[in-house]
C-alpha cells in the first residue's frame, strides 16, 4: 500500500509558486506541471491556505506564499496536508480478534515503533524547505541543459 501521493504534489504546487515569485500562476497552469486535474490542485490549495502556508482569493487566479520558501518546511507541508485526513502515517486495523494471543496485543506492541518512525519522519522532513526543493530542482534543470 502506497502512502498518500498529497504531500508530494502539495510541495510541487508549492514550488511552482515559489519559482513564479510574484507572478499569480493559475490552477491549470500547477495542474499541468503536476499533470493532474486542476480541481486536485484547487482542493490541496484550498487544504493549504487553510493551513496558513498560502493565501488565495476567491475569483483571483493564484495563490502567493505567506512567508518566505526558507521558512516552510516540508513538515508543515506534511502536516498541512496528510494530518488533517489521519493521526499519521501509520494505521492500526480496526477490531482485531480480542481472543487471539496476537489479535488482543497487535495495537499495543506496534504503538511504539510506529510512534518512532512517525517521529523520525517528520524530523526528517523538518530539516528541508521549500526553498531547498526549488534550489534542488533548479540545480537539476541546469545540469539537463548542459551537453
Amino acid at each position: 500500500m502506497a502512502i498518500s501521493s498529497r504531500l508530494a504534489v502539495a510541495v510541487h504546487i508549492l514550488v511552482l509558486i515559489e519559482t513564479h515569485e510574484g507572478k499569480r500562476i493559475t490552477s491549470d497552469y500547477i495542474a499541468s506541471s503536476v499533470n493532474t486535474n486542476p480541481v486536485v490542485v484547487r482542493r490541496l490549495m484550498g487544504v493549504l491556505n487553510k493551513a496558513g502556508i498560502i493565501a488565495t482569493t476567491p475569483g483571483i487566479p493564484g495563490a502567493t506564499l505567506l512567508r518566505p520558501a526558507k521558512d516552510i518546511s516540508l513538515a508543515d507541508v506534511y502536516c498541512a496536508v496528510e494530518h488533517s485526513s489521519q493521526e499519521g502515517l501509520f494505521s492500526l486495523h480496526e477490531n482485531p480478534n480480542p481472543n487471539c494471543p496476537v489479535g488482543n496485543n497487535i495495537e499495543h506492541a506496534l504503538e511504539d515503533t510506529f510512534g518512532r518512525a512517525q517521529i523520525a519522519l517528520e524530523s526528517e522532513l523538518a530539516a528541508v524547505t521549500i526553498a531547498d526543493i526549488a534550489s534542488e530542482c533548479a540545480k537539476m534543470s541546469m545540469n539537463q541543459q548542459q551537453p
